[in-house]
């Protein structure tokens, strides 16, 4: 039985894939800040679920995350690089230090960290397959989040290292980038979000279960084989042509 670690799997787009990825008979570590919300993912699988309180910004705490996976199930198969964050809408001249570390500790710090010691689970026990959450910003940029959009953009170079570093051990990476789920964190949307222009206008969303089969889809894939780059967005949202 393959063995998936997801961040964030406490809610959203986290919650969504691995509660996906434990229908298809995959054994999951849930790895996230909130204990109570990590158990509410695994209800149903008490088998194949394994909570662990992680906060993936800590080397320390990312170390005892997968030691606690190997621990149970042996190995990791699968490591979904998900857990991200962002702070409210500010204009870069009155940014914060310690907002853009704390961004910058979750989204990029944390996806490294994971990314690493699942590096070094996978090539001794065959490779390994490892997908990292992009999102659309990874590509455009939003008015007002210069944290959030270089994390994202870090995070394709991230992608591509692992690509390059990982085809010696079989160990497969790529990235999906999300556009507007409907998640907690996108309930804004329809009430308005700051565009390209500046001007604020609502934009659409899409049911998050498409992003969980996309990630299914990509965790059963031979290592042989690889989705590189993916994204799954509301076709009506300004994507192409943003900025």
């Amino acid at each position: 039985m393959a063995v998936a670690v997801v961040t964030g799997a406490g809610s959203g787009v986290g919650r969504a894939a691995a509660r996906t990825l434990l229908a298809a008979g995959f054994q999951v570590a849930l790895a996230g800040r909130r204990e109570d919300a990590l158990t509410e993912t695994g209800e149903g699988f008490p088998e194949s679920a394994l909570v662990v309180p992680a906060d993936v910004s800590r080397e320390d705490s990312v170390v005892a995350l997968f030691e606690a996976v190997v621990a149970r199930f042996g190995r990791v198969d699968v490591l979904f690089n998900n857990a991200g964050m962002n702070v409210r809408a500010t204009p870069i001249e009155e940014f914060s230090l310690s907002a853009w570390e704390k961004v910058v500790g979750v989204n990029l710090t944390g996806a490294f960290l994971c990314a690493r010691e699942a590096f070094k689970v996978m090539k001794t026990h065959g490779g390994g397959r490892i997908i990292n959450n992009g999102s659309i910003s990874a590509s455009v940029p939003r008015p007002h989040a210069v944290a959030y959009n270089a994390t994202k953009h870090a995070m394709t170079g991230l992608t591509k290292s692992l690509s390059l570093e990982g085809r010696a051990h079989d160990i497969a990476c790529g990235q999906i980038d999300i556009g507007n789920a409907a998640t907690e964190m996108t309930e804004r949307m329809g009430a308005g979000v700051l565009q390209a222009n500046f001007e604020v206008k609502p934009e659409p969303t899409f049911d998050v279960q498409h992003v969980a089969d996309a990630v299914l889809y990509q965790a059963r894939l031979p290592l042989n084989a690889n989705v590189q780059f993916m994204t799954v967005m509301a076709t009506a949202m300004p994507f192409v042509g943003r900025g």
